[in-house]
């Protein structure tokens, strides 16, 4: 229920949120080919490995510029912002022939642009323009005009830019991720640009946080339980990996078998006797989030390890509490 007092703000928000709403639904409609050329060029450029997106804006579009420049970076396109004031007192130098220039200008006729504009045509830089101006002097000049859809601003004056930058954010949110598609990047090569946080975390690979081969409690097919019993406690890692003379995986014995077949002559049973076979394993090189998924699948019945294997031959071992130390959960 909205009170009265502010009935009024809710009214104006949702009127703004309409505005914006209807201006993507234009940029939605709009898209034409240009962007498949302006995402050729780039991923061409990448491909290269010689040039960078130089990302460029005044005023509003500059601090949009600067968020599209963070989203391509991190999303595997090589991005940088230049401020184009600044780009005109020397800082020109960091644009090179192999780069190509993306400019944001909803009118496409900042006088702060014009040394820019002309540097990449002096030097036959690609230069694609977002602007909602077609006859502008920035998508004349231009060789790809990502252009947006003239839409009122949801500014009351018309004037404040609202509508425009939405439209510019999402723009570079659709190009970026064109790119990322275009390239096919996994979750693996994502990760290596997002180290840090909760998503470097949740993009771990197993091989990073399991127990490697050196240090696993192992004990051949032909020991008895009294030796398992040994390496257990040693190890103290909740079980033991039975292997064969192949070093192939026979089976595992938990805390949860010896409890089972607890008896007067456990200790001189053979492994065989107590192990589980075909113990659930992860291949080395999945996400550790797998990992754990598998660890937990079946509510009242968590396994508390898995067997790490690749192409079939053990590797290691990954527990569930590493992966909760690991801040996985």
């Amino acid at each position: 229920m909205i009170s009265d007092k502010n009935s009024k703000a809710i009214a104006k928000a949702v009127d703004v949120l309409n505005t914006e709403i209807n201006g993507l639904e234009s940029l939605r409609d709009s898209l034409d080919s240009n962007l498949d050329s302006a995402v050729e060029q780039i991923h061409a450029m990448k491909q290269k490995a010689t040039g960078r997106l130089i990302v460029a804006g005044i005023g509003k579009s500059g601090h949009v510029s600067r968020k599209i420049a963070a989203t391509l970076a991190s999303t595997g396109t090589p991005a940088h912002f230049v401020h184009p004031g600044e780009a005109s007192h020397g800082d020109m130098g960091m644009i090179t022939e192999n780069d190509i220039v993306l400019m944001l200008s909803n009118s496409g006729e900042n006088s702060e642009l014009s040394d820019l504009i002309h540097y990449t045509r002096r030097y036959k830089i690609t230069l694609i323009a977002m602007t909602s101006n077609p006859e502008s002097t920035l998508a004349k000049h231009s060789d790809i005009t990502l252009l947006l859809p003239k839409v009122p601003e949801a500014c009351p004056n018309g004037l404040a830019p609202t509508t425009s930058t939405t439209m510019m954010i999402a723009y570079g949110d659709a190009l970026a991720v064109a790119l990322l598609d275009k390239m096919g990047l996994t979750p693996e090569q994502y990760k290596v640009f997002h180290p840090g946080g909760k998503l470097g975390q949740r993009l771990m690979s197993v091989s990073e946080i399991m127990i490697p081969y050196e240090k696993l409690p192992l004990v051949n097919v032909s020991d008895s339980m009294d030796k398992a019993i040994l390496v257990l406690s040693e190890k103290n890692l909740g079980s033991v990996i039975v292997i064969d003379n192949d070093q192939n995986i026979a089976g595992i014995i938990t805390d949860g078998d010896l409890k089972r077949h607890m008896s007067q002559d456990l200790l001189t049973k053979n492994v065989t006797d107590i192990m589980s076979t075909s113990p659930k394993s992860v291949q080395s090189d999945a996400l550790a989030v797998e990992a754990l998924n598998i660890m937990s699948e079946t509510p009242g019945s968590y396994l508390s390890s898995l067997i790490v294997i690749k192409d079939n031959k053990l590797q290691g071992m990954i527990r569930l509490q590493d992966c909760l130390a690991a801040g996985l959960a």
